[in-house]
């Protein structure tokens, strides 16, 4: 038996969306398989209120150098390869366990307070107009004693470049400040960056709002289970910032100054306005979805509405031939030279009849 496939074919790339392991993540149990890029990306300022250093390097080994130094030091390392974050984790005392979250592949965002070091990990996001989903990046940081260490799966995007500038503008609050500061500056930079996400998504939303309104086909089902999915993508990596942020409200570590907490707070607030956004999205989608469903029904009623009414009107028409067509010998007007005009005439003036009444009725109003 031979399955004709070109129709489906067709209509595949339509109905493609985000696979549900994509969008609720991988086994954490499982062992983390990433492809090593074959060159890495070393970005190092190292500033005090007076001036700063910038310096890029292709290998982590340069950087023990600036340890201790007397000075605030940024190392952001793109690209993870296991040997070298094992190198630079090592050289600045990171515990084997937070190297191994670095190292990881879909991870939930956590954060963790080992050895006198604050670490967090959580992801950058951005949407994707080309293909209308969201992409994520792990990032995770990493803050010592007059240091953060950041890494990065990719080396050709971030959301870091305000943070940059403003380490090249002498007197501002990042050189005055110390490493809390920056800390907080980068996690702040990704929190940020989740509304221009939620704002992609939302035009979407609405798009595809005035899109069910207007016609409603298969294919704006598809589109709703895949922003759904989106959605969820979304849920997963903000939702978990929040617990974040309120380790480092609460932490009791040398390593956070007591002015910094009100700058987490403003983070915190910012987090839970996201997750909020993320919620009115969801509610957003299963409106969309019952739109969707009512607007099929309605197409529906409305084919039934019209076969209804056009068996109303054959009714008489079947209902006269059916008596005219019985097998007796005497029937009124069967020999009657006018009885066939008779019988059509009724045939047409009763559904003409009908209609009228229909009208009258309303029955043809949506």
């Amino acid at each position: 038996m031979t399955i004709k496939t070109n129709g489906l074919n067709k209509l595949l790339p339509v109905l493609r969306t985000k696979k549900k392991r994509d969008a609720f993540g991988y086994n954490p149990s499982m062992e983390a398989k990433r492809t090593e890029p074959e060159e890495i990306k070393v970005d190092v300022y190292d500033y005090s209120n007076e001036n700063v250093e910038h310096l890029e390097f292709t290998s982590v080994h340069k950087c023990n150098r600036f340890k201790d130094n007397g000075h605030i030091t940024w190392i952001n390392v793109d690209g993870l390869r296991k040997d070298d974050v094992e190198v630079i984790c090592n050289e600045f005392h990171i515990h084997p366990l937070l190297i191994e979250d670095i190292l990881s592949v879909g991870q939930r965002p956590k954060m963790d307070e080992l050895e006198n070091v604050l670490f967090c990990l959580l992801n950058m996001l951005y949407y994707d107009e080309t293909t209308n989903c969201i992409d994520q990046e792990q990032v995770s940081i990493v803050l010592g004693k007059d240091y953060v260490l950041s890494f990065q799966e990719e080396a050709n995007r971030d959301v870091f470049n305000p943070v940059r500038e403003k380490l090249k503008v002498k007197g501002s609050k990042l050189r005055i400040a110390h490493a809390d500061y920056l800390c907080y500056s980068l996690i702040d930079i990704i929190v940020d960056n989740y509304y221009s996400v939620l704002e992609k998504l939302g035009e979407h939303i609405e798009t595809l709002e005035e899109e069910i309104i207007q016609r409603g086909d298969a294919r704006s089902l598809s589109l709703i289970n895949s922003l759904r999915k989106e959605l969820i993508v979304l849920k997963r990596n903000i939702n978990p910032v929040r617990d974040i942020i309120n380790g480092f409200m609460r932490s009791d570590s040398d390593l956070l100054n007591e002015k910094i907490i009100q700058y987490f707070k403003d983070v915190y607030d910012h987090i839970v306005q996201a997750n909020d956004l993320v919620e009115n999205y969801r509610d957003m989608m299963m409106s969309l979805q019952d739109l969707y469903l009512n607007k099929v029904n309605l197409r529906m009623n409305g084919v039934m509405k019209v076969m209804a009414i056009v068996t109303c009107l054959m009714a008489p028409a079947t209902v006269i031939g059916g008596i005219f067509g019985m097998n007796f010998e005497s029937i009124p007007y069967l020999h009657n030279k006018y009885g066939f005009f008779a019988a059509v005439g009724l045939m047409l003036l009763i559904p003409v009849w009908m209609i009228y009444v229909f009208k009258k009725r309303g029955w043809f109003k949506n």
